[in-house]
């Protein structure tokens, strides 16, 4: 009889002490075990990044289409078209004149359905956004070159229509920039979309809100004008209840517009819209290393 190493006792079976037993145990992998250990767990068989990716590519697929055909179904309709309008496309209408305006040099407040504008420029205005696009430009310059050039052309533009444009001129691009504000910022909210993974209108899913605004903004002031073609009836002439001429009347009996030449412009400005559109959306669709590590995106 042998006495057990560990405890102490007396060993009288031949399988050796019970506390032996209890330290081993039951199955202990030996050498090359672990790897077939390994090899034996179940595999994920779609990891998280992929799925992502994945998820992505159908947004770009369908997001924007979906979008811009629902939002031009809804204006041909009655009831909610003026919904459309009052919830989202009046207010991108009236922030295109407040934009066009503080581009001239002037004081505007975009309100419902109505934007005051200064009659001549001030200068605090002139140097806010200067400043502001300045600033913009400073800080892009090393990272987002090409958020640079646009701050950068966008400051030129200002100086020119500050300085360069005349009164009677910057008041018709004012007023111009109703419903071309509607086809123009309606595509930079749209194109916000395609925003970097890590940037904040992805992250916090700000893209999906600028986009059916973009969408309804776009629709409704392009449809105005794509109909007004063929039915210069569908023009709004007239008078704005409580708020003086409409802008076709202002821009056909005050600035000297002709009704071909605005319907030509307003139709010639959507469409390159459209044409940008369409570049940005086969972009999205082929830019897989986007999709893939968010390296890449338009903001």
């Amino acid at each position: 009889m042998r006495a057990c190493p560990r405890c102490g006792k007396p060993v009288r079976s031949a399988r050796g002490c019970s506390c032996e037993a209890a330290s081993t145990p039951a199955s202990s992998p030996v050498g090359g075990d672990y790897a077939s250990l390994r090899e034996a767990q179940p595999k994920a068989t779609l990891e998280l990044p992929a799925l992502e990716a994945s998820i992505e590519k159908r947004f770009r697929q369908f997001a924007l289409p979906i979008a811009l055909v629902v939002a031009w179904a809804i204006v041909h309709t009655g009831v909610l078209h003026m919904l459309l309008r009052t919830v989202l496309s009046m207010w991108v209408h009236e922030l295109g004149h407040a934009v066009a305006a503080w581009m001239c040099g002037r004081f505007a407040f975009p309100g419902p359905w109505f934007t005051p504008v200064g009659a001549q420029r001030t200068w605090m205005v002139v140097a806010a956004l200067a400043a502001a696009l300045g600033y913009g430009v400073v800080r892009c310059w090393r990272s987002r070159k090409s958020w640079a050039t646009f701050l950068l052309a966008a400051l030129a533009a200002q100086l020119y229509c500050t300085f360069v444009l005349s009164n009677h001129k910057a008041m018709s691009l004012i007023i111009w920039s109703g419903d071309g504000g509607c086809m123009i910022l309606g595509t930079f909210l749209m194109l916000s979309f395609y925003a970097r993974k890590r940037s904040q209108l992805r992250v916090g899913w700000l893209r999906w809100g600028f986009l059916v605004i973009g969408a309804a903004a776009f629709a409704d002031g392009f449809a105005t004008w794509w109909a007004a073609r063929t039915d210069r009836e569908v023009i709004p002439f007239g008078e704005n209840e409580g708020r003086g001429p409409s802008d076709p009347t202002v821009l056909i009996d005050q600035q000297g517009f002709s009704i071909p030449g605005l319907v030509d412009g307003y139709v010639w400005l959507g469409l390159v819209c459209l044409a940008v559109l369409v570049a940005a959306y086969v972009w999205g669709l082929r830019a897989e290393r986007d999709v893939d590590t968010g390296e890449e995106g338009l903001a």
